[in-house]
């Protein structure tokens, strides 16, 4: 059987297998009868009653339920039972679902589109690709938060004279005055270095300080270099550059500060030496600001004992991804887009070039011949990484061209490094579709779950033929789930669903002293700890998402959400690092994190009209239409003396907001007991909240929904709400339409999903499967179905 037959009979399998006990000829009667006034012939639409097209994705017993609760608008509840069954099963077959559409014309193929890498996954590529052939860290103890300390008693030039002591610390953050920093060590000449590594949260450049009045330098992102040892006073050992240089000191305190541009999600090895010479006192203070964030203490939540390689970060400006579908494709190619590319590949030769003898085995010692046949390998094998398959024989001509007849090797290498990385085989996703081999498998996989390029376990299983079967590359896929790789995509993927790029958690300080950028920093990395906590746990259960109820909080978060986020029911442990807190009541998941409820907050007030858009859309699933009318919220126009539902309910009480508002009111409207910082309230404006509403499902029922348990309860039970974060999941892995892998793909996944016990390792292990397997049929097999 051919692939599009076989898609096709399965699709329509499918259908037939959910209306086998419907009667389809029965519904295009009924539909004639009861809907055509409004809907029009196939679901066209009729000026001045229902003039959009009726189309959608939703399933025939989805379908069913909302026509059996709501349709015919003017006569709702008269066509029910198997009436509303057969009329379903007609509409979906004759027009409304996009099989049908597709085989109408109204819509197009769903295909798989040719895309290029996206900026993130640009950059991912880039740090492993040079990351491959880097001197990996050396670590003898397991990582411990913090950063590795070791204390020296100094003699005049001798800083590390004799070590005196060994310890872990939290933060960098000493005022020795006049004393010792430690027994057996002199107060007037010591040295002390920190080292280790930290992570980096999102991409972009990160400052930091160094406040002392003594001798300091900063390594950040640096390679590992024995020379260090000694802290020698010239600037740097060899090929190491401070970022900061505050070495040579007059006794007055300064800070000093420098910044770097880092890839987002990754860890990388962090270095500071310090020493007293002399002076009359002592002290070090090590801050950092990240791209959104304020200056802080560098602490023990973004520290590790465990040292990182370097990790090579493409700074070059890029033009941003497509946004237009709620996640980002590689689909835009502009002038720009292509001065970036080449920008980039310049950068990235600098970089290669300046770190040749750590890259590539050669020596200054290196016949001429020697050095040209060593680089020459080089980058061959920097180009097949690069292009994620095995070189092609013109390809390696090419590449071996470049270094014929000529005594510069190190330009022969830079140029065949700008040949590599401005090449469609490097800067597009995935070219070779429709001759799909082995090597396009692990590639498919790579992008798919690390946003990178395939490892050598991936390509040796390639080259093995172990990834020829769906059983093969899940077994794969399975052991790269374990890697640093996949928990950054996942980390991705929920600034995406929860839409935090796209927020603001600032507050007015006069109304919210207590709130700061401390206090919101360490709000989005409790977030953070949460979901990673519920993702990579055995269960890995979606539905804890929504149910938890419990945050990690700090000292300083636990005491400004209330007592019962105190010490007393958490896990024993220092007051400033996180803890788990299980809170009884009312919170629940993600939905009432304090982060996400000051995130969907005005900066002086609630704002139910966000939470509640927020928890319609990403949350429970359900669409919304644009509105109708665009109408500020101002609160100045209001009586001084109204609650926000109040306030809220007269600007959304005509008839054509309340299409929408009657949808989106009673979510906000049960959030009302959580203020604009995501703080438990009784009351608003010295009135008792009222968080009860009506909530119109769906399918047509009416559920009272009056708290954050109300919302969660309904979300975990509710198939649009499961299929909303599948699709949600397949676009931020795949970067395309679902569609376009066979129509039933997100049907199948839905109910996989739910057999699975909501298990989201497993539901991202069933993506990357399909999406490497199934890409060379696919485009083929929708494509069939075209009258």
């Amino acid at each position: 059987m051919s692939a599009t037959v076989f898609i096709v009979s399965s699709l329509f399998q499918t259908i037939g297998a959910t209306s086998e006990t419907a009667d389809i000829a029965r519904g295009k009667q009924i539909y004639a009868n009861m809907c055509l006034d409004c809907h029009g012939e196939l679901g066209a639409g009729v000026e001045g009653a229902y003039k959009d097209r009726l189309q959608g994705d939703l399933g025939l017993e989805q379908l069913t339920q909302l026509i059996n609760g709501t349709m015919p608008e003017d006569n709702a509840g008269s066509c029910v039972g198997e009436d509303a069954r057969d009329v379903a099963a007609y509409i979906s077959d004759a027009f409304y679902a996009l099989p049908a559409r597709v085989r109408l014309g109204v819509s197009p193929a769903p295909r798989i589109e040719l895309q290029r890498l996206t900026v993130n996954q640009y950059r991912n590529v880039v740090a492993d690709l040079v990351g491959h052939f880097a001197p990996k860290a050396k670590n003898d103890q397991p990582a411990e938060p913090g950063v590795s300390a070791q204390y020296y008693e100094s003699r005049g030039m001798s800083k590390t004279d004799q070590h005196k002591l060994a310890k872990t610390e939290l933060v960098v953050d000493h005022n020795f005055g006049e004393e010792s920093p430690a027994p057996d060590i002199p107060p007037d000449q010591f040295a002390i270095i920190w080292e280790g590594s930290f992570f980096a949260p999102e991409t972009g450049y990160y400052e930091f300080g160094v406040r002392t009045e003594n001798g300091a330098r900063l390594y950040v992102n640096n390679d590992a270099s024995e020379g260090r040892r000694k802290l020698r006073d010239d600037s740097s050992a060899a090929g190491q550059q401070a970022l900061i240089d505050a070495w040579v000191s007059s006794g007055k305190m300064r800070t000093e500060t420098a910044r770097v541009f880092l890839v987002g999600a990754r860890t990388y090895p962090i270095r500071l030496e310090f020493f007293k010479y002399k002076e009359k006192t002592a002290s070090i203070r090590l801050e950092w600001k990240k791209p959104r964030g304020e200056w802080a203490l560098l602490n023990q939540d973004y520290l590790s004992t465990q040292r990182s390689p370097r990790t090579f970060c493409v700074s070059t400006a890029f033009p941003a991804d497509d946004r237009s579908y709620g996640y980002e494709r590689g689909n835009s190619v502009s002038p720009e887009w292509h001065k970036a590319t080449t920008d980039a590949a310049i950068e990235v030769a600098n970089e290669v070039i300046g770190r040749l003898p750590l890259l590539v085995d050669v020596s200054s010692k290196d016949e001429i011949n020697e050095r040209i046949s060593k680089l020459k390998a080089f980058a061959l094998e920097f180009a097949r990484i690069a292009y994620r398959r095995p070189l092609a024989d013109q390809q390696s001509r090419l590449i071996e061209a470049l270094f014929a007849d000529t005594n510069d090797a190190e330009g022969s290498t830079k140029r065949a490094i700008l040949y590599t990385l401005t090449s469609p085989h490097f800067l597009y996703a995935d070219l070779h579709h429709e001759q799909s081999t082995p090597h396009d498998v692990a590639s498919r996989l790579a992008l798919c779950l690390w946003d990178s390029c395939p490892d050598e376990q991936l390509v040796e299983a390639a080259e093995n033929g172990q990834l020829s079967t769906e059983e093969q590359i899940a077994y794969r896929a399975k052991r790269m789930l374990t890697a640093p790789q996949a928990h950054a995509k996942v980390l991705g993927f929920f600034r995406q669903w929860l839409e935090l790029d796209d927020r603001e958690v600032s507050k007015d300080t006069n109304l919210f002293p207590e709130f700061d950028y401390r206090v919101a920093d360490d709000l989005e990395y409790s977030l953070f700890k949460f979901l990673e906590s519920v993702v990579w746990s055995d269960a890995s259960d979606y539905r804890q998402l929504l149910l938890a109820d419990y945050l990690y909080l700090n000292d300083t978060l636990a005491k400004l959400y209330g007592s019962d986020a105190s010490a007393d029911n958490s896990e024993e442990t220092q007051s400033d690092q996180f803890r788990k807190v299980q809170i009884p009541g009312g919170r629940r998941g993600v939905i009432t994190h304090p982060y996400l409820l000051s995130a969907y907050s005005y900066h002086n007030s609630t704002s139910p009209i966000h939470r509640g858009v927020f928890v319609t859309r990403n949350i429970v699933g359900r669409g919304l239409r644009p509105p109708p009318i665009a109408v500020a919220f101002k609160n100045e126009d209001f009586p001084p003396d109204l609650t926000m539902r109040e306030k809220i309910t007269q600007l959304t009480r005509d008839q054509a907001c309340m299409s929408c508002h009657s949808i989106i009111n009673p979510f906000g409207f049960a959030l009302e007991n959580y203020d604009a910082i995501g703080r438990f309230r009784m009351t608003d404006n010295d009135k008792p909240i009222e968080s009860r509403s009506q909530y119109a499902t769906a399918d047509g029922r009416r559920i009272t929904v009056g708290g954050a348990a109300d919302i969660a309860e309904f979300a975990v039970s509710n198939k649009l709400a499961h299929r909303a974060f599948v699709i949600t999941l397949f676009q931020h892995l795949v970067k395309q339409d679902a569609n376009a892998y066979g129509f039933d793909t997100i049907h199948r996944l839905q109910n996989e999903f739910a057999a699975d016990e909501f298990n989201i390792q497993k539901l991202m292990v069933r993506i990357a499967t399909i999406a490497a397997a199934g890409a060379e049929s696919s485009t083929h097999e929708n494509q069939g179905t075209q009258p």
